[in-house]
């Protein structure tokens, strides 16, 4: 295929990741466009698999993202609009919108993106979600904090994981906070905290059919590790048990209740430790964030980022989409903000270490092993020397930088 006839894929990176999805893209021919923050101009990018890079002052959808994307269409036709991160999924969508570019919409893109909007609609759908409220009219608030006692999670409707979230022990304290955010309350949403352990579920789909999906467990729930400080852990669940098969359904129904057509998701479900049941947290249309497609990656022989790519392409082309060969192995993984500024793991020589992370400040290891029971070992041992040997805390952000 000639470069005139090529297909042009539009990715859009308010953070530096996707670069198997830019590589994919390009290895099958495509010419890709690549728009992403100014800070991020610089970040190592596949630049042999970049065609043209544009540079934009925020991640935020307005006339000048609109005006300049619309001025790029009128000498190159975009096929495809394909946001990288979490934050570019609103904005992408509506220029999808407005270019009427095919793929998910204003409407389908708020339920992986709204908080309010996902536990909505996946509550009338029948799906489990822990009990909340909008934070817009004050009797509901009050009535709401009467009949579901403290503490509460007061979470942002549109941040990515765990940015923003607070937890509040009392109705004062819950005012003081309305006080200060004035006319923003409204894109915040109360929920009840339950205690329990959280999962995460990460699925590649194509036509509304889930073909790939695996579960992994975290080892402290995402909110504590940003509130509290620590080390980050995530590892492969054992596949042949009750879980795995209640959270595999349950994602599948969370993909059709909410309209995902192809691509991939990021799920977080919570087990109570209460009643033992799966709550639904969140959903992101997108790669999971600290490094989880590399963890899935090493489990499985799956790599995320490389199959969205196919899976738009095969739409673009007519063709069908035919998952790989998916290995049946375990992996694990730990990342910690560091003390140093550029921590040596070096002192770690298991086998079974598979990727070192790299990246200031911080320190990350993954293994991988066929034997489960070895990766939970390895995990807490290293959890341990990483306590001793790299931890660092700082105030959690309320915003991205």
């Amino acid at each position: 295929m000639s470069e005139s006839q090529s297909i042009t894929i539009l990715c859009m990176a308010s953070y530096f990741k996707g670069g198997a999805f830019l590589q994919e893209c390009k290895r099958q021919g495509c010419r890709v466009l690549l728009l992403t923050r100014d800070k991020l101009a610089q970040e190592e990018w596949p630049c042999e698999s970049i065609y043209e890079l544009f540079r934009m002052p925020d991640r935020s959808i307005g006339p000048d993202i609109i005006h300049g994307i619309s001025f790029l269409a009128r000498h190159q036709t975009v096929d495809r609009i394909i946001p990288l991160d979490d934050y570019d999924v609103g904005t992408a969508a509506a220029l999808r919108e407005h270019l009427r570019v095919p793929g998910m919409g204003d409407t389908t893109a708020r339920y992986f993106r709204d908080k309010l909007a996902m536990r909505v609609l996946a509550s009338d759908e029948g799906i489990l979600v822990p009990d909340f409220v909008h934070v817009l009219n004050y009797d509901r608030l009050r009535d709401f904090m009467i009949r579901v006692p403290p503490p509460w999670v007061f979470k942002p409707r549109s941040e990515a994981g765990a940015m923003g979230i607070k937890q509040v022990h009392a109705p004062d304290e819950l005012w003081r906070w309305l006080d200060e955010l004035g006319d923003q309350q409204s894109f915040y949403v109360l929920e009840k905290y339950i205690p329990g352990d959280v999962f995460h579920v990460d699925s590649i789909i194509s036509e509304r059919e889930v073909l790939f999906s695996i579960v992994h467990q975290y080892g402290l729930p995402p909110m504590e590790v940003a509130h509290g400080g620590g080390i980050f852990t995530t590892r492969t669940y054992p596949r042949d048990t009750p879980e795995v098969q209640t959270l595999t359904e349950l994602n599948r129904k969370l993909m059709s209740v909410l309209g995902m057509v192809r691509g991939v998701t990021h799920a977080e479900f919570i087990r109570s430790h209460g009643d033992g049941r799966f709550y639904f947290l969140e959903i992101a249309a997108r790669v999971g964030g600290a490094n989880i497609a590399e963890l899935v990656e090493f489990a499985t022989g799956v790599n995320l980022w490389a199959e969205w790519a196919k899976i738009e392409l095969a739409h673009v082309r007519g063709e069908k989409y035919t998952l790989p060969e998916v290995r049946q192995d375990y992996a694990g993984i730990l990342i910690c903000l560091a003390r140093q500024e550029y921590p040596d793991t070096s002192a770690y020589q298991d086998s079974e270490i598979v990727w070192r992370l790299k990246k200031k400040s911080h320190a990350g290891l993954i293994v991988a092993s066929p034997d489960l029971d070895r990766i939970q070992s390895l995990l807490e041992t290293y959890r341990q020397r990483f306590a001793a040997d790299f931890v660092a805390v700082l105030p959690p952000l309320d915003k991205p930088e």
